[in-house]
């Protein structure tokens, strides 16, 4: 019987990693159709080369630095020397393998350092994004990872993050480690940036069915990110992959009914982001609430990020595709939340305010966001100006308002007649009437 639950347990695991690596090209996709179409390759190569430069690094020491043994016993780093290259992780292991756990994890690294990608869109360089993806992920996200994700095991004599164990805060699948250190990294790395030029006029979204195809990928591996965190085929997973669902449809409905009480108009924009943003916040709670505290969440979500968008224009940051508002803040709501809709029936077994339980969960909640906060702002905000003083953080000007496509990757995003039967491929940048209109005849 233990062998049959452990192959189910594998089974399930395997199949949420396949689900997570989707999220991938999902996320390009959802990012590159956001944007004009002179930088849409931009934005899909940043996602694409940050999570390949993330998941290089995880090869050498990520699992050793993410859920290994505290470097002390004080809960800030695990040792990344005890494992370098992984060559442990052949070694067969009961339950579900090691090996498995490492990848599925490398997926969590990669995915996060894309998601930063979109606070930075149409001005970056993209050598200089490659290079603080590298850095970036070993001192900010590795770090952050070890005091959310890795737990004491006293069968073992390890000793795990201080923000799981010492201060018993809760985050189930990454609501600080992943989509707040984000958004956290996004907001500095684009206030090293500064603005697009035009900000706040810049070019509108070239393809929202991309844009929604996107958004669909994401939540369906969103299922295998926040079921596969329960670690096996059990009650746990399925709590949490009902209350993600309930979540992202909730939060839909969130965004729209204040886009339409604000704007006087529900967007197809709108609902994908309000989705996007509730599968963020039910993402630290998706096992410790009911359904009904997952359609709280959700809706909370999506109406708190909508009115967070505004924030950049009043504040002067360009957060180009809202990760601030999206990620930071949806991961502020479903945190803090935790603290007041939680509850013991739910397989995490902890009670908030409305439950009966104590204040002290709320401080523990706070206190957690506030770490990653500071820890990752300022983190980030050196690696950006090391960066800048060196290779340079941000493309030329002439670059940046012809597109970046053409002069950075000699490509565009869609091959038009006016271009020739040859095609752009291989383009020069003065080539590329980047402005001009291509004007489709009326079909009579």
């Amino acid at each position: 019987m233990e062998e049959a639950i452990a192959a189910a347990d594998t089974a399930w695991i395997l199949a949420a990693f396949t689900a997570v690596a989707l999220m991938v090209p999902g996320l390009a996709l959802f990012y590159g159709g956001m944007l004009g179409v002179k930088s849409a390759l931009n934005m899909i190569m940043m996602v694409l080369g940050g999570f390949a430069v993330a998941g290089v690094v995880w090869v050498f020491f990520g699992p050793a630095a993410v859920l290994g043994d505290s470097v002390g016993g004080l809960g800030l780093i695990g040792n990344p020397f005890t494992d370098i290259g992984l060559g442990s992780l052949l070694e067969p292991s009961d339950g579900t393998p090691a090996a498995l756990t490492a990848a599925f994890h490398l997926l969590f690294a990669g995915i996060t350092v894309a998601i930063i990608a979109g606070g930075v869109a149409d001005r970056m360089k993209f050598s200089a994004w490659m290079i603080f993806s590298g850095v970036w992920v070993v001192l900010v996200y590795f770090p952050v990872a070890h005091w959310v994700f890795a737990f004491d095991d006293e069968e073992a004599g390890t000793t795990g993050g201080w923000i799981a164990n010492t201060l018993g805060a809760h985050d189930f699948a990454g609501g600080t480690a992943v989509h707040m250190n984000a958004g956290v990294a996004a907001l500095a790395l684009a206030i090293a940036l500064g603005k697009r030029r035009g900000f706040p006029h810049v070019a509108r979204p070239h393809n929202l069915p991309l844009v929604v195809l996107g958004g669909g990928i994401l939540m369906f591996g969103w299922f295998g990110f926040n079921g596969g965190s329960a670690g096996g085929a059990n009650h746990t997973a399925g709590v949490v992959v009902l209350n993600t669902m309930v979540a992202a449809v909730s939060g839909l409905l969130g965004w729209l009914l204040v886009e339409r009480i604000r704007e006087k108009h529900a967007t197809t924009l709108g609902a994908v982001s309000g989705m996007i943003a509730a599968l963020v916040g039910i993402t630290p709670a998706a096992s410790l609430v009911s359904p009904l505290g997952a359609l709280l969440i959700g809706f909370a979500a999506g109406a708190v990020c909508f009115l967070t968008v505004s924030l950049k224009f009043k504040l002067g940051y360009d957060d180009s595709l809202d990760v601030v508002a999206i990620h930071l803040m949806g991961g502020v709501v479903g945190t803090l939340l935790i603290a007041f809709v939680a509850t013991a029936a739910a397989p995490a077994g902890v009670d908030g305010l409305f439950f009966g339980g104590g204040i002290d969960l709320l401080g523990r909640q706070i206190l957690a966001m506030a770490a990653v906060f500071g820890y990752c702002f300022a983190v980030t905000w050196l690696i950006a100006k090391v960066i800048d003083r060196t290779v340079g953080l941000r493309v030329d000007k002439e670059t940046e308002i012809t597109g970046i496509d053409v002069p950075v990757h000699g490509e565009t995003a869609y091959v038009m007649d006016s271009f020739g039967t040859a095609g752009p491929s291989k383009m020069r940048p003065e080539e590329f009437a980047g402005d001009r209109e291509v004007v489709v005849p009326a079909v009579k």
